[in-house]
């Protein structure tokens, strides 16, 4: 079974606590769960704010992710593990023991 690649990109505001709280708890998701099948961009909008307007940023911190189809946005801390996951479509792994 051939596993998806994941393309995504988050978008913050500087080192607000909600940002730095999103970007950590993505990469541990994205460890966790994507090991080795993911790409992770960055944005900050305080230093690109044009870049909002290509994905329709209307908050931050805000998750895009672009592939696979279809696109999806989660917005907030991605404290929630369960509901990034779903929001992502991402199958949890199963622990190995």
């Amino acid at each position: 079974m051939e596993q998806e690649y994941y393309e995504l990109r988050l978008y913050v505001a500087g080192k607000t606590a909600k940002s730095v709280t999103a970007l950590r708890n993505l990469k541990q998701y994205c460890e966790q769960h994507l090991k080795g099948q993911y790409s992770l961009e960055v944005i900050d909008l305080l230093v690109n704010p044009q870049l909002a307007e290509g994905d329709q940023i209307l908050a931050i911190p805000t998750l895009v992710k672009k592939v696979p189809e279809p696109v999806r946005k989660i917005i907030g801390d991605l404290s929630n593990e369960e509901k990034v996951l779903v929001g992502l479509d991402i199958r949890p792994r199963q622990r190995e023991n």
